[in-house]
């Protein structure tokens, strides 16, 4: 057991998430031949092959994706003694690996950063965006230490903490025949054309969800990549679209073209919430990082 190293464990989870000897290489801040070597002795200590190499593709064998997924716990559980050891000398201090999903990064940093500063001026927040199921996928395997996302999510092994509810608007052409009121209801949107994020974002699935009463067209030949591009084809008169209430407020609500409406009451919402790892060494610093957020966000 002596031989068996920590490191050569990471580097096989590394190739197995990458399936490419220089990208695993890369992850793993070693050099290929490194990587490949210490693969190899990790193979030879074991008896068994754990890689099937090819010129243009890289697979595990049964055995190898069998131990790969013990590894990845080992691993976990190694950087969680790290972890733990360090949040004893400090439990606010240290680098905490956060990601946002990218309907809510670019509005919600910008009211909570200053404060988190403030507050917890020891901690170093290394920040991701990804969409929810590469997120949850990132907090199992422990890539990232807890995410900022759209709740209710599968809740296997991992824990929540509700942070905010967030409203959502309607953002309209300047000239719209809607623009005038105070505020909009459901109903109004009828045989409009509604314009929506790509596949993966959940945002889209929760502005389906609000229209499915009422009769709104969803442009098929559009998907867009983000909701500052959704804003640009509102803004040039294509069609209307649903905003969380952060997009649309300072700058943002001031985009030119784009007039942002609050719906009228029932509100329609989206709850936000912060997801961690049951296991986390790192509770005290992320609930601490969750109240301010809650403190703050809106």
């Amino acid at each position: 057991m002596a031989d068996l190293k920590l490191k050569d464990l990471r580097y096989l989870v590394a190739l197995a998430d990458t399936r490419h000897f220089g990208r695993a290489a890369e992850r793993s801040f070693v050099s290929q031949p490194t990587l490949s070597a210490q693969l190899k002795k990790l193979e030879d200590y074991l008896g068994v092959q754990l890689i099937e190499r090819a010129p243009k593709r890289v697979a595990l064998t049964a055995a190898g994706e069998e131990i790969v997924e013990r590894a990845r716990r080992i691993v976990e559980a190694g950087e969680e003694i790290v972890e733990l050891a360090r949040g004893h000398r400090d439990p606010l201090a240290g680098r905490l690996k956060l990601a946002l999903l990218p309907t809510i990064g670019p509005y919600l940093l910008p009211n909570v950063a200053a404060k988190l500063r403030k507050h917890l001026p020891r901690l170093e927040l290394m920040l991701y965006e990804y969409q929810t199921d590469v997120m949850l996928e990132k907090l199992h395997s422990g890539e990232i230490d807890v995410g900022i996302l759209a709740l209710p999510v599968p809740l296997d092994g991992l824990a929540t903490y509700e942070l905010y509810k967030e409203p959502f608007t309607v953002a309209l052409p300047t000239h719209h025949r809607l623009s005038g009121r105070s505020s909009i209801k459901v109903d109004d949107l009828r045989n409009e054309t509604l314009l929506l994020l790509e596949d993966g974002h959940c945002l889209r699935d929760q502005a389906l969800d609000i229209c499915a009463s009422t009769d709104v067209h969803e442009k098929q030949d559009f998907r867009a990549t983000s909701l500052e591009t959704l804003r640009q084809m509102v803004a040039s008169g294509v069609g209307i679209t649903l905003l969380p209430e952060l997009a649309g407020r300072g700058a943002y609500g001031a985009a030119r073209g784009v007039v942002i409406k609050p719906f009228a009451k029932p509100v329609p919402t989206r709850t936000i919430g912060a997801v961690w790892r049951k296991s986390s060494a790192r509770l005290k610093v992320i609930l601490a990082l969750a109240k301010q957020i809650e403190a703050h966000a809106l």
